[in-house]
């Protein structure tokens, strides 16, 4: 038996295969968008993938599940409740999977999702392992308010976060302390507000250490679970319908994305249409020495994926712009981890633009605060934990879109996050979206200095 694990680290996303190597076949669980690795597993150990399990319908990513199936002929395999639109069988408690050794059998755990299953890997009888999905992540588990209004089952966070008490405790707090726990995501996810960095641990020491399967009571679980959790993205709802549909082909779809000339001067500009936003991947230091108009700096960075979905909205069309064309192709490919690969218009190099931002005084502005107005675009639970500038207004970059105008103009306008990525993105859309009425500055890394 090997079990092989894959780490998409933007998504913070971990996909698994299970190999029977006496039998040399394989079961995926919860795969990534791209299905090419898997198929390279399965040519390196001369091994059928002969079935897909999926945990539940996704939210943060878009799986490759249907495209697996109708290359290879796997069965796919979701909790009844989903009410997949693609050809699947039913995985329900009481039904299993066997190949060679190896019994792999779903745990029925609503709370993440009201279809959330978690797979239990017994091999010649012994538990070994417990896919978790969303449900059970390394020091925590999933949220439960991405189903409210999304998808066929849409359940109250309430309920969802007593369900997942229950699931915890009824389903997963039985297993051997030696069965190894392989989580769906770790640390940098959304799908959760405290997960760890490790990549797997066992029952045994999530039962010492995770706060979410410690004796409390069901009241004081729920009232934690829903507090200080991150923000939604947009695309979050858009992922689970598709996922639920099954995506088209990844390489099909990335090979269909129009590639366009290199913008080198104002005239080779004038192609684009000014009424749609250009995605803009670079540094933010060149991004502020010249870009183009109605342009986002959304950095083409570890979080790439997350701030895309999160400002650009489901259906919404954008270019994508950077500095070289390597840079390009890789940001398609993440820009299809979470389905939006169809919405770019043009992809294009960016080598001369002519808007600008204006570099902020950082000795001037740390003399004399009071005269700007600081604007703070961290999650809520970055906020609650430490604020940076006592008078500062919080607007949460995913949010940003919907509240620039709740920010007063009589001063000139700092940004800030915690490190500078995200506040390179929400500057550069409050310039656009200001219109040059009042200066917006990026305080950048430079945040580190302060607090």
């Amino acid at each position: 038996m090997k079990i092989q694990q894959w780490e998409d680290k933007g998504l913070a996303h971990f996909s698994y295969a299970v190999l029977s190597e006496c039998e040399k076949k394989i079961v995926l669980i919860d795969p990534a968008r791209n299905p090419q690795p898997y198929l390279e597993f399965a040519k390196e150990n001369e091994s059928q993938i002969v079935g897909v399990i999926e945990t539940h319908p996704h939210a943060d990513f878009v799986s490759s599940h249907l495209e697996l199936s109708e290359r290879t002929g796997a069965t796919l395999y979701v909790h009844s409740l989903v009410n997949a639109f693609y050809p699947h069988e039913a995985f329900d408690e009481g039904h299993a999977i066997e190949i060679g050794k190896i019994k792999l059998y779903p745990l029925y755990t609503p709370g993440h999702s009201p279809d959330s299953i978690c797979i239990v890997l017994e091999h010649e009888g012994k538990s070994k392992a417990v896919f978790t999905g969303d449900t059970l992540f390394i020091g925590d588990c999933g949220r439960p308010d991405l189903r409210e209004g999304v998808g066929n089952l849409q359940v109250t966070r309430e309920k969802l976060a007593s369900q997942m008490y229950h699931s915890l405790r009824d389903k997963l707090l039985p297993l051997p302390d030696d069965t190894i726990v392989y989580p769906a995501h770790g640390a940098g996810s959304l799908c959760g507000k405290a997960l760890k960095a490790a990549q797997s641990s066992t029952m045994g020491e999530e039962k010492k250490t995770n706060w979410c399967l410690q004796d409390i009571s069901e009241d004081e679980f729920v009232k934690q679970l829903l507090a200080d959790q991150p923000f939604v993205p947009a695309y979050f709802p858009f992922d689970v319908d598709l996922n639920r549909k099954g995506a088209p082909s990844f390489q099909e779809r990335i090979s269909a994305v129009t590639y366009g000339d290199t913008i080198k001067n104002t005239n080779e500009a004038d192609r684009l249409d000014k009424n749609i936003w250009v995605v803009d991947v670079r540094n933010a230091q060149a991004f502020q020495q010249g870009h183009l108009p109605h342009s986002i700096n959304i950095v083409g960075g570890g979080k790439f994926e997350t701030w895309l979905g999160s400002i650009i909205q489901p259906g919404e069309t954008f270019y994508l712009a950077s500095d070289n064309k390597e840079q390009l192709g890789k940001l398609v490919d993440r820009a299809a981890a979470i389905g939006y690969e169809g919405q770019v218009k043009e992809a294009f190099v960016l080598e001369n633009a002519f808007e600008t931002m204006p570099a902020l005084d950082v000795d001037e502005f740390k003399g004399h605060t009071a005269n700007y107005t600081v604007v703070d675009v961290r999650n809520n639970g970055e906020v609650s934990q430490k604020k940076i500038f006592a008078n500062s207004i919080h607007i949460p970059l995913g949010e940003l879109r919907k509240r620039w105008a709740e920010i007063p103009t009589n001063k000139p306008i700092v940004v800030h996050c915690a490190g500078g990525t995200r506040s390179a993105a929400a500057s550069s859309l409050l310039q656009e979206e200001l219109n040059g009425s009042t200066k917006v500055y990026d305080l950048g890394e430079a945040v580190k200095t302060f607090g």
